[in-house]
C-alpha cells in the first residue's frame, strides 16, 4: 500500500503537505480496499468452514456406522451424523446432521423432520454451501440416503417447486417414502428472502 501511495505522489496526484480535500480520494480508496479485503475474507470463510466440517462429519459418519450409534464430529458438538445423502449425477455427497438447528446448519444439511411413522424426511441446508447443488437437480435424478444403522434407500426426484417459507407444506402420509431437500432461493445471492426451493423425491426401492 505504501508503494501505491509513493507512486501517486511521484505522479503529482497526492500532495505531500496540506490539501486535505485533494488527498480525500486517496483515503476513500484505502478504505474501499480494506473493506473489500474484509468482505472477501468473510465470503471465503463460510465455504471453507463448510468443507472442513464435512471432512470431520464424514469421519464421524463412518465411526457412527461402525459403532452403531451417533458419534459427535467434535467433542463440543451439540449434533451428530444422522445419515448421508448422495447424488451420483452431480457427484455430491453430504453428511446429514440431527437436530435441525441453525447452528448445526452451518456445518451441514440438517433434518428438520425425519418421521419413520409417516415416511417423510425433510432436510434443510444453505443455498451457498451444502445445498448449492439443488439448483442442478432435475426430475428423474436419483438420491441415495444411507443411515447410520446401515440401511439405505434410493429416491428419485419427482418435481421441484419454489414456495414462500410460510407456505411450505408436506403431506400427512409419505406413502412408500418421501424426501424433501429445502434451501433458500434464489441461488447466487446472500440476501435473505422469503422464498424456498424444494426438491421432492419419492423412494423407488425398499430400504436395505
Amino acid at each position: 500500500m505504501l508503494a501505491v501511495i509513493a507512486n501517486l505522489r511521484r505522479e503529482g496526484r497526492v500532495p505531500v503537505k496540506g490539501g486535505i480535500q485533494r488527498a480525500l480520494p486517496l483515503w476513500i480508496f484505502i478504505a474501499v480496499m480494506v473493506a473489500g479485503a474484509a468482505f472477501t475474507t468473510q465470503a471465503l470463510y463460510i465455504p471453507v468452514k463448510a468443507q472442513v466440517a464435512q471432512i470431520l462429519l464424514t469421519r464421524a459418519f463412518d465411526a457412527s456406522i461402525e459403532q452403531g450409534t451417533p458419534v459427535k464430529p467434535w467433542s463440543w458438538a451439540d449434533t451428530a451424523p444422522l445419515a448421508r445423502i448422495s447424488v451420483p449425477h452431480l457427484d455430491v455427497k453430504e453428511v446429514v446432521l440431527s437436530g435441525g438447528s441453525g447452528e448445526a446448519m452451518a456445518f451441514g444439511p440438517t433434518a428438520i423432520l425425519d418421521n419413520p411413522a409417516t415416511g417423510i424426511t425433510v432436510l434443510a441446508a444453505h443455498r451457498d454451501t451444502h445445498f448449492e447443488f439443488v439448483q442442478g437437480l432435475e426430475p428423474g435424478d436419483a438420491i441415495t440416503m444411507e443411515r447410520i444403522d446401515g440401511t439405505s434407500a434410493t429416491f428419485r426426484v419427482r418435481n421441484l417447486q419454489t414456495v414462500r417459507w410460510d407456505e411450505f407444506v408436506y403431506p400427512y402420509d409419505g406413502g412408500e417414502g418421501l424426501l424433501a431437500l429445502t434451501t433458500c432461493y434464489p441461488f447466487g445471492t446472500h440476501t435473505p428472502g422469503p422464498l424456498r426451493r424444494v426438491a421432492w423425491a419419492e423412494r423407488i426401492g425398499p430400504e436395505g
